[in-house]
């Protein structure tokens, strides 16, 4: 592998409506080269309607000892939570 190669997370949405999903990784030289290598090894049964690739080092994440000062705040504000809300029936997808 060159020096020059990056490495990018693969997120593919399966249908127009749903998220996208973290599928894996791979190295590629540009974010060009990594949709291609994506589309080849993550979608070879058509499955997904969009790709994205985005560099790993681009990423800023929590940690997971940080949960806490992340969400407690928010326990006391239900209606801040997806959950707190009754979707009309007409609604798919979400």
């Amino acid at each position: 592998m060159s020096e020059a190669m990056k490495l990018f997370e693969v997120f593919i949405r399966s249908k127009r409506g749903l998220d996208h999903k973290h599928v894996g990784s791979l190295h590629a030289e540009d974010a060009a080269q990594a949709l291609e290598y994506a589309r080849d090894v993550y979608t070879r049964r058509s499955e997904g309607v969009s790709i994205w690739v985005v560099e790993s080092s681009m990423i800023t994440a929590s940690q997971e000892d940080d949960c806490e000062s992340f969400y407690d705040p928010l326990d006391d504000k239900p209606y801040r939570h997806a959950t707190h809300y009754q979707l009309p029936e007409a609604v798919n997808n979400m």
